[in-house]
């Protein structure tokens, strides 16, 4: 069975991984439905990502509406308004650093959020067949591996911060809302993944901009922790994949099977961004510093992504030489839109655009 459906809605869609998600569905994927797309646009979601896909497609396959996913009544009204057919939930606080520094914030959104988004489809949906809750989480649920091994649908969870602890909890909450409701959810759990339109906070936007301004490059500990890493497009192109034709109640690994350790991919970064840029790749190396762990880094992180491989066909399609030269290339493309969110400057258009929505 092959699902089909009319109406989208994609929670935290002015995010990063939001963006690209229906960014694909516009314009590559087999879709020819509606998104609407939620989003309260903290400090992470810029609409600006979307604006030439809202220009285009605006008012008739592309709306956006404004909210915070722990507001009942808002959700209940997009519900009403749209009568989505599917949930792609995105939304999340997602920052590791973040999350310890400020927990709070993270439960709240990422467990009462999601179980209040839960509700409102069940109580929309009721006992409909024809209708999918996809939840999008991470493999940092697992905890940490050694030196060996790589994740399964069937590993522990065993979450190591605040933020990991979040996505844990809501991931419960979803199998737990299948299983009790009857909900039709599938869930996925997915690797670091990278590429245009990031909150430059983050590992690889963060390095390349610093690299172009020629400021430090800080890398946590000795730089040896490792990461697998996909690019958003490909990961987008596996949720779709799951969308369509994942088992409901099942959970589905995404990864590049590409891993990284974090200081081995600084230094490819440092080649690539000198290439693109036309600077010194010694003059780059020595930006380079090392600062103090932060709490709770996990040492490895490794997906086993065969089960969506084997059942759905997925593959990836981007090498991660290929994916990280095209990434760069964006940010080196798009200074004026890194401007404006680093600065915050585009909040001000936000404010002046969305404020009453």
């Amino acid at each position: 069975m092959i699902r089909a459906f009319k109406t989208i809605l994609v929670t935290g869609g002015a995010g990063f991984i939001g963006s690209n998600f229906i960014r694909f569905l516009l314009e590559k994927a087999d879709f020819a439905g509606r998104i609407v797309n939620l989003d309260a646009l903290t400090y992470a979601g810029n609409p600006e990502s979307l604006a030439d896909l809202a220009e285009k497609y605006g008012g008739t396959r592309y709306f956006f509406e404004r909210a915070d996913i722990c507001d009942r009544e808002a959700v209940a009204r997009v519900f009403e308004g749209y009568a989505p057919d599917a949930l792609v939930h995105l939304a999340a606080e997602s920052h590791v650093d973040r999350s310890i520094l400020g927990p709070e914030a993270f439960i709240k959104t990422n467990v009462m959020g999601t179980f209040t988004l839960l509700e409102a489809a069940r109580n929309a949906w009721k006992f409909r067949e024809d209708v999918l809750f996809h939840h999008v989480s991470t493999c940092e649920v697992f905890g940490a591996l050694g030196d060996s091994g790589s994740f399964t649908e069937e590993s522990p969870y065993d979450p190591r911060s605040p933020y990991s602890a979040s996505k844990a909890g809501s991931d419960h909450l979803v199998r737990a809302y299948h299983n009790t409701y009857g909900l039709v959810a599938t869930l996925s759990n997915c690797s670091n993944n990278y590429g245009p339109y990031q909150f430059p906070e983050k590992l690889i936007p963060f390095m390349i901009l610093n690299m172009v301004e020629g400021r430090s490059l800080p890398v946590y500990g000795d730089g040896k922790n490792v990461r697998d890493w996909i690019h958003v497009e490909d990961h987008a192109a596996a949720v779709w994949e799951i969308m369509k034709r994942g088992e409901a109640g099942r959970s589905y690994n995404i990864g590049g099977e590409n891993e990284w350790e974090n200081i081995r991919l600084l230094g490819r970064l440092v080649e690539i961004v000198a290439e693109e840029s036309g600077q010194e790749v010694g003059g780059l190396r020595k930006l380079i510093t090392y600062v103090k762990d932060r709490p709770g880094h996990d040492r490895r992180y490794a997906i086993d992504c065969s089960r969506i491989k084997r059942e759905l066909g997925w593959e990836r399609a981007l090498s991660f030489d290929e994916g990280l030269r095209k990434t760069v290339r964006w940010y080196l493309d798009n200074a004026l839109w890194c401007e404006r969110v680093r600065s915050g400057e585009y909040r001000t258009w936000l404010d002046r655009n969305y404020a009453s929505r």
